[in-house]
């Protein structure tokens, strides 16, 4: 049996980084191939898993092996609180692609043109992957799956497909983009199979992004106020498509 320090050296060029113990959890509830984990303190993070996340208790019992505080912090860039890392194995682009093109779709697809902020990039797909969104697309230079990224999604890449793609490669379905000289979003009903485009924190939309959107919409705000954060412009968004589909089903 490999050596699980041996393991992660040889997975950590390739493999996505799952930066503390909710990153794991969720990357676990969603499926994730998990090769290789540890942690600091294991009577600790199973303890942990006992109060917060009894279905992957197991999980977590079968996989944490652990090393001193010293040797975990030779292999995160950022310590995390919870003393817990490990890798996971990214998926395929086939496999995201085949989710994002996917007809009919039965949610969004969230667009983030060209943004510069791995942490509010992390944030949207926490946000999109707890409305169900189909998943999240960026253009440009980011890379959604840089450690940063999986570390404000709190491993909640897992749960949505995650995709850099240009603009011209975008998922089918009538493309929404938000934009401060668009319609009032209330007077639209944002349809399942929409993609929703974001721009840039700094700039707002691409100009070949806003040349091929359907429509442009806006959120409401105040005179004089400039934006909003990304991520609060994407929730608000999401909201507004979920109140429109109705009721949610009874549990």
């Amino acid at each position: 049996m490999t050596d699980p320090l041996t393991r992660w050296r040889e997975l950590a060029g390739a493999a996505v980084l799952l930066d503390g113990f909710h990153a794991l959890k969720h990357a676990l509830r969603f499926g994730a191939e998990v090769p290789v984990a540890v942690t600091t303190d294991r009577r600790a993070a199973l303890a942990l898993a006992e109060e917060l996340a009894g279905d992957v208790r197991e999980a977590l019992d079968a996989l944490l092996t652990e090393v001193p505080g010293a040797v975990y912090a030779s292999l995160v860039p950022r310590p995390h609180p919870t003393g817990v890392a490990a890798l996971a194995v990214r998926p395929s682009r086939e496999a995201n692609l085949r989710a994002l093109g996917g007809i009919p779709r039965t949610a969004p697809v969230v667009v983030l043109d060209n943004p510069r902020n791995l942490g509010n990039a992390g944030a949207v797909i926490r946000l999109a992957a707890g409305f169900g969104v189909a998943g999240v697309v960026t253009t440009g230079t980011l890379d959604p799956w840089h450690p940063t990224v999986v570390r404000g999604g709190a491993g909640l890449h897992f749960a949505t497909a995650v995709e850099r793609l240009g603009v011209d490669e975008l998922p089918a379905g009538p493309l929404f983009a938000l934009d401060p000289e668009g319609e009032d979003i209330r007077g639209t009903k944002l349809p399942d199979d929409a993609v929703l485009a974001f721009g840039s924190e700094r700039t707002g939309l691409s100009a070949g992004l806003r040349a091929r959107a359907d429509h442009l919409l806006r959120l409401p705000m105040r005179p004089q106020v400039s934006s909003y954060n990304l991520a609060t412009s994407v929730a608000m968004t999401l909201y507004h498509w979920s109140a429109g589909q109705g009721a949610p089903p009874a549990r």
